[in-house]
């Protein structure tokens, strides 16, 4: 599964030629997330899905209502993003429900997950690598996937909660006050001089 709207800095393009070359009849992709504002490349990501002979492997779904079981139902989640992402919620989402992710490496992926421990990290655009990344993770027997399911959701509750993130938010905001305020504060140098001027006046 692919979540994230159709847009074509998300990469679909590039899993679905990964998809092509890996070569598997017993696959099927869903291409979750709204086309709004991009008609034109859904009818184009349509027609490259033919194109490639994936029409009975390869889906898009404009919207869902219950992301979690979707996610739930996923063997795999992927976010192949052809730019980098400040964050990306998707492979912290896909990490959270305990599911193997792929992503591209680069942008926030390179932080939100552990390399070759909680998913796969592979160069933009590179179709080798993102088909062999897909072959690792579906060939992932139920002891894997435990495993992977476990440090994954071990790995965004330790550093991804919401509680988190406003804390270390409201740590920023307070580090930047502290400093804006001993700024404001006169220098010591220049403290001394003016006392010694008041002192001799």
């Amino acid at each position: 599964m692919l979540p994230g709207r159709i847009s074509r800095i998300k990469g679909h393009m590039f899993l679905i030629d990964a998809l092509q070359q890996l070569q598997q009849k017993d696959i099927f992709c869903l291409f979750v997330g709204s086309d709004a504002g991009n008609e034109h490349y859904r009818a184009e990501l349509e027609a490259y899905i033919e194109s490639r002979g994936l029409g009975g492997s390869v889906r898009i779904v404009s919207h869902c209502d219950d992301m979690p079981a979707a996610y739930m139902l996923a063997t795999v989640v992927v976010a192949p993003t052809l730019v980098p992402e400040g964050f990306g919620r998707v492979p912290v989402e896909a990490q959270a429900m305990g599911r193997p992710v792929i992503a591209t490496d680069h942008g926030g992926t390179r932080e939100t997950i552990l390399r070759d421990e909680t998913g796969w990290l592979v160069p933009p655009g590179d179709v080798q690598s993102l088909a062999a990344a897909l072959y690792d993770a579906l060939s992932l027997d139920n002891r894997d996937r435990a495993l992977l399911a476990t440090r994954s959701m071990s790995h965004v509750g330790a550093h991804f909660t919401n509680e988190q993130m406003c804390a270390a938010t409201l740590d920023v905001y307070a580090e930047l006050l502290d400093a804006g305020a001993m700024r404001a504060l006169p220098s010591n140098d220049s403290f001394r001089a003016d006392a010694r001027n008041r002192i001799v006046g």
